[in-house]
């Protein structure tokens, strides 16, 4: 995984939002043009840094880490992220189970895909 990489979509489904049993879907595709950017830098010592690149190319909200666990301030809450990576033929996958939802239960899954940038 060492290298430079842009997420390409993003998929969140939520299965208790609010504590009810109906699930709530977010998806985003950054391809889309003059969309944002999620990009990311690892390196050979483990550690890594993502931010989020904005049209105008200004950086925001450059989070730091090692091996593939995020740790970061969202929604009012320190959040940690571990995430199961699959190699694809144009860059990787990303899944993980977290609380996206902000809801007390670690329920909701996110799906990444990513492609290598440099």
């Amino acid at each position: 995984m060492v290298g430079t990489w842009e997420t390409q979509y993003i998929k969140i489904e939520m299965a208790t939002v609010n504590k009810t049993d109906s699930t709530s879907v977010f998806e985003d595709d950054f391809s889309k043009p003059k969309s944002g950017r999620a990009q990311s830098i690892y390196n050979m010592d483990g550690t890594f840094s993502a931010w989020f690149k904005q049209p105008d190319s200004f950086k925001l909200g450059e989070t730091k880490g090692d091996s593939l666990c995020v740790d970061y301030f969202y929604l009012g809450n320190q959040v940690q992220v571990w995430y199961l990576i699959k190699q694809t033929n144009t860059g990787f996958t990303g899944n993980t189970v977290c609380d996206w939802g902000n809801d007390g239960e670690f329920d909701d899954s996110l799906l990444m895909k990513s492609k290598r940038i440099k």
